[in-house]
């Protein structure tokens, strides 16, 4: 008999939240687990789109603004009609919701943090309720050390019953890709040195103090490109500030790619300036392809990039410190090689799909067994 797992999450748009998702469903033994997702919000998009062609089911509700009850009764009705064993409730809100419509049903559940927000605060309605929460749930998952803490710091939730696991990502390193179609596409040379990144265009990323610190490198390195994978809200303003700051020739927007792993081959140094991270899945690819990264001090980052061993930690917010890194490492070849290869090692021993699978599928199948 397999063990019926529902996913409940906001939607299964773009982000690393539905990638996660997206990973689980995809890598669970379908001989031991049946996996389906349930969505807050009516909104499935591409990456979604591409489950269902698999054979995923994938249904949606219609939250309303504010406290939602009528979704209450809907999940429950979803998870009492497909006798559901495990529900996997993905960032709070979703959880909120699933912990309570599964009150009296022998449906366990699963809450995982993804990362938090920032700047991070407490909730004085969220401290004095979270406790009890806690009580009635099984287990709480984060992805990283960092998060779990700010779950015990900000949310008031046991520290005991917080296990992190780490995100995990395949390996499309060995995928052959058209590097020189895609160099030539963007007009980048062999002459050129690539600094680059992929995540959508939102403030937490913090690409305009990316941006203002690679002006600054630029005046020093004329043969040095910025290449930004994604889209979003920001992209407008970030072209303004190229425009701004007399970059708008050596920066590379790129806008939506369906597989932007394609892009890291062309990159000579991965940045990942955010304000607040989880664990992000962009950090794991470029390491699984060998890139050497520099990240801010928040979050999961310093716990995936080992400063000088594995890449370089730069403090939050700090424009002068991005630069300084990214120069040692224009300056230096043999340098990037070696955290390059550090990196993937790292990847390779904590970071990898099997890894995080096997981590989930234990949980699922003692908590299972616990009934």
């Amino acid at each position: 008999m397999t063990i019926k797992i529902l996913h409940l999450t906001y939607d299964m748009a773009i982000g690393g939240t539905e990638q996660v998702i997206r990973q689980l469903v995809e890598n669970t033994n379908p001989e031991t687990f049946d996996v389906s997702i349930l969505c807050l919000e009516n909104r499935i998009g591409d990456m979604g789109q591409e489950l269902i062609k698999q054979g995923v089911n994938i249904q949606c509700l219609n939250r309303q603004e504010g406290f939602d009850i009528k979704l209450i009764k809907s999940i429950r009705t979803y998870v009492i009609k497909h006798n559901i064993d495990i529900l996997h409730c993905h960032q709070y809100t979703p959880y909120s919701y699933g912990i309570l419509a599964s009150i009296f049903t022998h449906t366990k559940v699963i809450f995982t943090e993804h990362g938090r927000f920032y700047p991070d605060v407490s909730s004085w309605k969220r401290k004095l309720i979270n406790p009890f929460l806690a009580l009635i749930t099984d287990k709480i998952t984060s992805i990283s050390e960092a998060t779990k803490q700010a779950l015990v710091h900000y949310e008031s939730l046991p520290e005991n019953k917080i296990q992190v696991i780490y995100n995990g990502v395949i390996d499309l390193s060995d995928r052959i890709y058209d590097n020189k179609a895609l160099q030539k596409k963007h007009n980048i040379s062999a002459d050129h040195l690539v600094l680059g990144t992929i995540s959508r265009l939102d403030p937490i990323k913090n690409h305009q103090m990316m941006l203002e610190a690679f002006s600054k490198i630029h005046q020093q390195y004329p043969y040095v490109k910025l290449l930004i994978v994604g889209d979003g809200e920001l992209r407008e303003t970030l072209e303004e500030l190229c425009d701004k700051l007399a970059i708008t020739e050596q920066v590379i927007f790129t806008g939506f790619i369906i597989e932007p792993q394609k892009y890291l081959n062309i990159m000579d140094i991965f940045l990942l300036p955010s304000l607040s991270e989880g664990t992000s899945m962009t950090l794991l690819e470029a390491m699984s392809f060998s890139k050497p990264c520099i990240v801010t001090n928040v979050g999961g980052n310093p716990e995936i990039v080992s400063h000088n061993k594995t890449g370089l930690v730069v403090p939050n917010e700090d424009c002068s410190a991005l630069v300084k890194a990214c120069v040692s490492l224009i300056n230096d070849s043999d340098r990037r090689q070696q955290l390059a290869i550090a990196g993937r090692q790292r990847y390779e021993q904590l970071f990898s799909v099997d890894m995080m699978m096997r981590q989930f599928e234990s949980l699922y199948v003692s908590l299972s067994k616990n009934d």
